[in-house]
């Protein structure tokens, strides 16, 4: 599987790996494996291009990122003293932030297109979904913005109040 991923089939590594560990649940090496598994989806993520591009990884599908956190989820809470574990943690840490960048990016889009309610319930989902992550910030000011395009003061005003409360020294209260 290692020798799969490092030669970019990416696809064959992850199937190797299921089978390994579909067909070995005891081996020792299983934290690896579900480690490996994590490892290769989330420089799936990364990708060539995304270099040369500078691409922010929000901006990217997140299926791989959702894989990626998940094999290290399962890494991180059956094996929590794993040699690999404390990697994984801030791998999730990373991906969770990126998730929660995706929906702000997402919702940033919308709201530029004027599609208020749309932008509104993704930047919700990112405050609801990804508690204390950098992207809540813009989350919040999507919300202000979007509810006052739409006439809706009351809503404007305590997300306003919420983005104040969390974030005080915010840019975003000083373009109002």
């Amino acid at each position: 599987a290692f020798a799969q991923y490092k030669t970019g089939d990416k696809i064959q590594a992850v199937a190797t790996l299921d089978r390994f560990i579909r067909l070995h649940p005891t081996s020792p090496a299983i934290d690896y494996a579900f480690y490996l598994k994590g490892l290769v989806n989330f420089n799936d993520n990364l990708g060539l291009f995304s270099f040369i591009t500078r691409q922010d990884l929000s901006e990217r599908d997140q299926k791989a990122a959702k894989d990626s956190y998940e094999s290290f989820r399962e890494l991180t809470t059956r094996f929590p003293d794993s040699k690999y574990s404390a990697d994984a943690r801030q791998r999730m840490t990373h991906i969770v932030n990126s998730l929660a960048a995706y929906e702000v990016h997402v919702a940033r889009y919308y709201a530029s297109r004027g599609a208020h309610v749309a932008a509104i319930n993704r930047a919700q989902q990112a405050i609801a979904d990804y508690q204390g992550v950098p992207a809540l910030e813009e989350a919040l000011a999507i919300l202000v913005s979007s509810y006052k395009a739409m006439g809706m003061t009351s809503l404007s005003n305590d997300a306003k109040r919420v983005l104040q409360t969390n974030f005080p020294k915010s840019a975003f209260l000083l373009t109002d």
